[in-house]
């Protein structure tokens, strides 16, 4: 069950935290995995991780906002010919309300969260469509910040809110054709990428704001991203093939309060 047998799956942001646990969960599960980072240090690190496992995988540098970066990965040579699931999990993040977003500031985090998604997803849909047979899955990561609003994150609200969409617009355009978008909304996950904006934003209170983080959600934890990664690997599965256009909501019970 859930098994990825003979598929090809490109993870982007896959050097780190969710998307690193992804690659190497489909890597177990039986697929092939183009690990996808801006980083191309730390997809090197995850995929020499995916073969120690006996697992398939090829790093590549992506940059998901730029057209040129997306089309020559997505476009490009892929294992078996194919694309059978693309993960978009790069992203970024900003803090502050919109007084305290710069035009700047707005730009880099919807250019990576929104912008970055309609590019993979865009060279996705084309390459799913023209392989035989056609078909794919598209998991977008998106948060439960694009569906409720989060204290003092302007712009990554927006740019997930808009990951929503795209996932919902896509899905009904090209269900009848083969091709499931869904995506997955993290409450707050424990990464590293977390762990950076803790010691960044708070130096001096890491601690407190780290036992914040835990408690906001009523398990009273932070999420683990392996528990993210499980969500991905069912939605990429044969299993899944009614589901498309859905927002996996898994936060730890925090939209439920």
């Amino acid at each position: 069950m859930f098994r990825l047998d003979g598929k090809t799956a490109v993870v982007t942001g896959a050097g780190s935290g969710i998307g690193r646990d992804i690659a190497l969960l489909f890597a177990r599960q039986g697929a092939h995995v183009i690990v996808a980072d801006v980083n191309r240090e730390a997809a090197d690190a995850v995929t020499h991780e995916v073969s120690d496992a006996g697992g398939r995988a090829a790093a590549r540098a992506l940059d998901v906002s730029d057209e040129s970066s997306v089309r020559d990965l997505l476009g490009g040579d892929l294992p078996g010919d194919r694309l059978d699931v693309l993960v978009n999990n790069a992203g970024v993040s900003h803090v502050g309300s919109v007084l305290e977003t710069s035009l700047d500031d707005w730009q880099r985090v919807l250019a990576v969260n929104a912008t970055g998604v309609f590019l993979c997803a865009r060279a996705a849909v084309e390459r799913m469509l023209a392989q035989s047979p056609s078909g794919g899955s598209i998991i977008n990561l998106a948060s439960v910040a694009g569906l409720i609003g989060v204290e003092k994150r302007f712009p990554y609200c927006a740019s997930k809110g808009a990951v929503v969409q795209i996932t919902r617009s896509i899905a009904v355009d090209f269900a009848a054709r083969g091709i499931r978008c869904n995506a997955i909304c993290p409450g707050t996950v424990h990464t590293p990428f977390v762990e950076g904006f803790l010691a960044k934003h708070y130096p001096d209170t890491t601690d407190e704001m780290r036992q914040q983080l835990h408690a906001r959600q009523p398990v009273g934890r932070m999420g683990r991203p392996d528990e993210i990664a499980h969500a991905a690997l069912y939605l990429a599965s044969d299993e899944a093939q009614f589901a498309t256009g859905s927002m996996l909501v898994i936060d730890g019970g925090w939209t439920a309060k």
